[in-house]
């Protein structure tokens, strides 16, 4: 690559590419590292066709453009950097970088499940356990929350919550996974513990829900709020989750979403932590027992608790990396 492309990377002139399955939980990972990286990507959405996924990391052989199926054409020009998450995306991104001689510069957001030296770098959270010359690990999923970003929010969100009482506590309600649950009977449990907590501490919600929550139960909760001083988003006007995060002065944050998590310690406010019914996977234990150990999140016990730690700075810490990769790979 030559020296004007890494100057064009440090200002935000490479071309980039974002390959996604089109799940929003993926791609708002890789929009967020080519955020990081000041980075305006083009949008791909597309998936290797059932008939060649068998082949694995052998598919990179092939044409892009006769792997692929989506609405999206993967044809050149090839992007300088493509960023790729989403295991049915995996084969094209690989055959993306064969496809454009080596020159495009391949970043995988989480485990390819096809092997890791094919990639020029893996981004992946610690706690998939992942390890190799060409993985750079992170503390949690990677976020779009950052100082500015807060900063800018809580300018926007102010005059909204301004009539609430203080301390605001966001909280941040997920919902029904493989290995979680949350029943109308939850929702309402879930609602009376956090109104019992306004009542004893005198604290203000900023309360709202993930695309993973069941509605009947998010009722259930919301009637068990009544007549709490609560801000309950709903899904219309401007989503003042940033806003939440920027002026709570602790969070709550249900234990099915490693990126709302991940989110609420990049905000460096307190994080309490609500069980949900189910049982974690070894992947989520290990990404809660790490955090709890670097003092980032507690358990919620039905109390508002105190504390500091180093937020997460994932995004930031990555396209760090990607800048010097790209820099030493100039220098060969």
């Amino acid at each position: 690559m030559a020296a004007s492309k890494i100057r064009a990377a440090e200002s935000g002139g490479l071309t980039c590419w974002v390959l996604s399955e089109g799940m929003a939980g993926t791609e708002n990972q890789c929009l967020a590292l080519a955020a990081g990286l000041g980075l305006t990507p083009e949008i791909k959405r597309a998936a290797a066709k059932p008939l060649w996924r068998w082949l694995g990391a052998a598919m990179a052989v092939l044409p892009p453009q006769n792997l692929a199926q989506g609405r999206d054409s993967l044809a050149p020009p090839w992007p300088d950097l493509l960023i790729a998450s989403g295991r049915k995306c995996a084969g094209l991104a690989l055959a993306i970088r064969r496809a454009s001689g080596g020159r495009t510069f391949t970043v995988f957001v989480q485990n390819p499940r096809l092997g890791l030296s094919a990639f020029d770098l893996i981004v992946a959270p610690r706690h998939d356990g992942l390890a190799g010359a060409n993985v750079f690990a992170t503390r949690g999923a990677l976020s779009r929350v950052d100082g500015a970003a807060l900063e800018s929010a809580a300018a926007e969100f102010a005059p909204t919550f301004a009539d609430l009482p203080r301390p605001l506590v966001a909280c941040l309600i997920g919902g029904a996974s493989r290995r979680h649950r949350l029943t109308p009977d939850d929702g309402q449990a879930l609602g009376a513990a956090l109104a019992k907590l306004s009542a004893t501490s005198g604290c203000g919600l900023l309360v709202t829900a993930s695309r993973r929550t069941p509605a009947a139960s998010f009722r259930a909760l919301e009637v068990a709020l009544d007549g709490t001083p609560a801000y309950i988003w709903r899904g219309e006007g401007a989503n003042p989750y940033l806003g939440f995060l920027a002026l709570a002065e602790a969070i709550l944050v249900t234990a099915d979403s490693v990126s709302m998590v991940s989110d609420a310690c990049a905000s460096g406010k307190p994080v309490h932590i609500l069980g949900l019914a189910g049982r974690r996977s070894a992947r989520f234990q290990r990404f809660f027992d790490a955090l709890e150990a670097e003092g980032a999140v507690r358990p919620f016990t039905g109390s508002l608790e105190s504390w500091s730690y180093q937020p997460l700075s994932d995004c930031a810490l990555a396209a760090g990396e990607i800048r010097r990769r790209l820099e030493q790979r100039n220098k060969v």
